[in-house]
């Protein structure tokens, strides 16, 4: 099959993803295939989930860049590798480099989670903080490169990266041979590339969606433009796809081997998180969650219609900050309606908090958080007032527990 590629790089072939998998034996989990029966509902069809959240590292990362690690020359190992990244790309390249003998040196940004710093550590790597944002940090990287000969690891933007990120469609395709539809997070398409290449030689029928964070979106204009195209100041939750600008080898393959490219926000990353959670039972950050935020959303939002079975939805990676995963998991219940926060005023006198604490208690809600104000120039001589967060059992719950205030005469504010 063939398809133009960018620059001086070469094309890569279904031979190339063959030899990274070889390459990869023992190195990279065959990760599992589950099942989803609540998503197979939603959709109409089977919905497997690729639990690359439970490979090495936490994510798909750590294949391209052993592939890439691995290739190259006895002298450029000499002079090690060096890499830019706030989380998994760091991860990947610790990890490959060490069990590679290769020193890797990973500049990460200022604000990146302890967590991926300490891991990035633990892997064996020498973490350099520099920057608050991932292009400064790349930055600082690329100048490190040239300045020590140091061979710098792409995250996504390399010929053997997508080789060996492609291992994962092959893997699919062994493991879900009746496989319809595969779908996958987008940030700079290094995934979605390499599985469309393994993919569409072996099985051109098979539907692959690429799927960004709206707020980070660079593929849609991009293929519009037919050339990668930046985003100013991308924006989202999901850092794993928090890419600016595609890469040019990538850009290429998708543009001309991905089906479709879907956006999604924020509010369908929590919930996706959310269901991943508690009806997987299968811890993913919000780049690995996308794909089943587009299956939320598909057929207008009723999870319903417009994508073809068996589907495959690629959990990319599972490494979440958890203070990240504390604000996700109560904004994807605040979008599924199992979070509300209340805001009322009442009577201020000995029991008027425990009289609305029973009010609540009756209606079945579980509070979370009570701020009581007493002074306040907005306040009567006799008013206090009060903001609850709750947690309830959905949008037909809220509502129930606004009748049952506004029942028991309270003034509902906000």
């Amino acid at each position: 099959m063939n398809y133009r590629t960018a620059g001086s790089f070469p094309p890569v072939t279904l031979d190339d993803v063959r030899g990274a998998r070889k390459m990869l034996s023992g190195v990279a989990r065959v990760t599992a295939l589950e099942t989803s029966r609540h998503l197979s509902e939603l959709v109409g069809a089977p919905v497997l989930l690729k639990c690359e959240n439970l490979q090495r590292t936490g994510s798909f990362k750590l294949r391209g860049a052993y592939v890439r690690i691995a290739g190259l020359l006895p002298e450029e190992r000499a002079a090690g590798v060096v890499a830019a990244s706030a989380g998994n790309h760091a991860q990947g390249v610790a990890l490959a480099s060490s069990l590679l003998g290769v020193h890797a040196t990973v500049f990460m940004p200022k604000g990146a989670p302890l967590p991926k710093i300490s891991a990035t550590e633990e892997y064996g790597a020498e973490v350099r903080l520099y920057g608050q944002v991932v292009d400064e940090t790349l930055a600082a990287a690329q100048e490190y490169a040239a300045g020590t000969g140091a061979v710098f690891i792409h995250p996504f933007d390399h010929p053997d990266v997508i080789a060996g990120q492609g291992t994962v469609g092959l893997e699919i395709l062994e493991q879900c041979p009746e496989v319809r539809t595969i779908v996958v997070g987008m940030g700079g398409g290094g995934l979605a590339a390499g599985i469309a290449v393994a993919v569409k030689e072996l099985r051109p029928d098979v539907r692959i969606i690429g799927v960004q964070a709206a707020g980070s979106a660079a593929y849609p204009p991009s293929l519009a433009a037919g050339r990668p195209v930046a985003v100013e100041n991308p924006a989202t939750m999901a850092d794993g796809i928090r890419v600016g600008r595609p890469g040019d080898v990538p850009f290429a393959i998708v543009d001309e081997l991905v089906d479709e490219v879907r956006t999604v926000g924020e509010d369908a990353l929590s919930a996706a998180l959310l269901l991943c959670l508690e009806r997987a039972k299968l811890v993913v950050e919000p780049a690995g969650a996308s794909p089943v935020a587009a299956l939320l959303s598909a057929g207008g939002g009723t999870g319903a219609g417009d994508i073809e079975g068996p589907v495959v939805a690629v959990l990319s990676g599972g490494n979440v900050d958890p203070v990240l995963l504390q604000r996700v998991l109560r904004h994807g219940m605040a979008a599924q309606g199992r979070y509300l926060a209340v805001r009322l005023r009442l009577t201020d006198r000995p029991g008027a908090l425990a009289t609305l604490l029973g009010v609540l208690s009756a209606a079945d809600a579980n509070v979370l958080d009570v701020s009581h104000v007493r002074t306040d120039p907005r306040l009567g001589l006799a008013e206090a007032e009060v903001e609850l967060h709750l947690e309830t059992k959905g949008p037909a719950h809220c509502a129930e527990l606004g009748r049952a205030l506004r029942d028991a005469g309270y003034t509902v504010i906000d």
